[in-house]
């Protein structure tokens, strides 16, 4: 844990947050009282688990063929 005045950790802001995110706490002090505390931040992705949608989705059998030829007008503007 290293503790910095405020000045200190206005000055040298970039390397705090760098220590910060390398695991290391730091706490900012003003008069020699610690205020504040700037450590890294662990975001938590959710676990993937397969199968959650299963039988619920439902996928024509002719999805990925040609569409119409109106369809393809509108989309081309004619």
């Amino acid at each position: 844990m290293h503790i910095v005045n405020i000045h200190q950790a206005k000055t040298q802001f970039s390397k705090l947050v760098d220590a910060a995110a390398n695991g290391e706490d730091i706490i900012i002090a003003k008069a020699g009282k610690p205020i504040a505390k700037l450590s890294s931040l662990t975001i938590k992705k959710p676990k993937r688990k397969p199968g959650t949608f299963k039988g619920k989705i439902w996928i024509a059998d002719n999805f990925d063929a040609p569409l119409p030829k109106n369809i393809l007008d509108e989309f081309e503007g004619k």
